[in-house]
């Protein structure tokens, strides 16, 4: 046996597993959904093909056009608020700016290791009729029977839920993004003062040109993780009332495992696989042109 086939059979002893297992748990639910997705089924018998029927109908269907609308707020919350505030944080600790930084980087930190299932429930409560969002604003308006309502507003029902995942995910960033500052080498900066160059100078000529790949793999994230968002809105509301708060996830479980339409399912799936790429696509555009500016 020569050297270059022993190679070939040695990396298909050692990846082939992986490559069997990830084929079986990802790529084959993958295609089953797509293919599912084109079909009306129960559970039950022999799915019937309908070809685009599930999606024709999905964009018809107000409630998802409202989870839509609701998906692309998070994506916006998480991409032009969480991944900004999460750097400027892990700037400011980075930089020495704030006394007890170890303190602060922990207390930021903190709410992601809590349950989002506990971080909905505490919330909750922070919301209710005798929550303190509530009181205050009885305090603030003099109106001993002041109710926050905002939920039962359709404009607005989600925007609660908004401020939520920004306070709970907004750590997770600040900690890529202190990891990655301290990989820079200080004696660029001490170059960059000694030049005489100020805070935002550093920032933006010194800082952010070396974090433009980092900036990219977090908001790749936070597009994924934002058009999965389940647990913490499932726990908070429901997606109600009257879908005010639904998201496309929700959307998906209700009439996959609620109403037993597997097949329309499987379609919202998908819609929530194309959302990704597409925007991920987008973003993947604008990153190399930002990239080809620092070049």
């Amino acid at each position: 046996m020569t050297s270059t086939a022993e190679k070939r059979l040695s990396y298909a002893i050692l990846v082939g597993p992986a490559v069997l297992v990830y084929a079986a748990v990802i790529l084959f639910p993958i295609a089953f959904s797509f293919v599912l997705g084109f079909t009306r089924w129960g559970g039950f018998g022999t799915p019937e093909w309908i070809g685009l029927g599930n999606y024709t109908r999905m964009v018809a269907d107000p409630v998802f056009r409202l989870g839509l609308r609701n998906n692309m707020l998070i994506v916006a919350v998480s991409v032009f608020g969480q991944i900004p505030f999460g750097f400027l944080l892990a700037y400011i600790i980075y930089r020495r700016m704030v006394g007890g930084h170890q303190f602060f980087d922990t207390m930021i930190f903190l709410p992601i290791t809590v349950s989002a299932i506990v971080v909905a429930k505490l919330w909750n409560q922070i919301f209710s009729p005798a929550g303190v969002v509530t009181q205050l604003m009885r305090l603030i308006r003099d109106e001993p029977r002041y109710v926050f309502a905002v939920f039962e507003n359709r404009d607005f029902a989600i925007f609660p839920i908004l401020g939520v995942i920004l306070w709970y995910y907004t750590g997770i960033y600040m900690v890529i993004f202190l990891a990655n500052l301290h990989k820079i080498s200080p004696d660029i900066i001490e170059a960059s003062v000694m030049d005489g160059a100020r805070e935002h100078q550093i920032l933006f000529r010194v800082i952010l040109p070396q974090m433009t790949n980092i900036v990219f793999t977090t908001a790749v994230f936070a597009i994924a993780g934002s058009l999965k968002s389940f647990d913490l809105i499932f726990a908070m509301t429901g997606g109600g009332p009257a879908h005010y708060t639904e998201v496309i996830a929700i959307y998906m479980y209700f009439n996959t495992f609620r109403y037993y339409n597997y097949g329309y399912g499987s379609a919202i799936s998908m819609m929530i696989v194309f959302l990704s790429l597409g925007l991920i696509t987008a973003l993947l555009a604008v990153f190399r042109r930002v990239e080809r500016r620092y070049e």
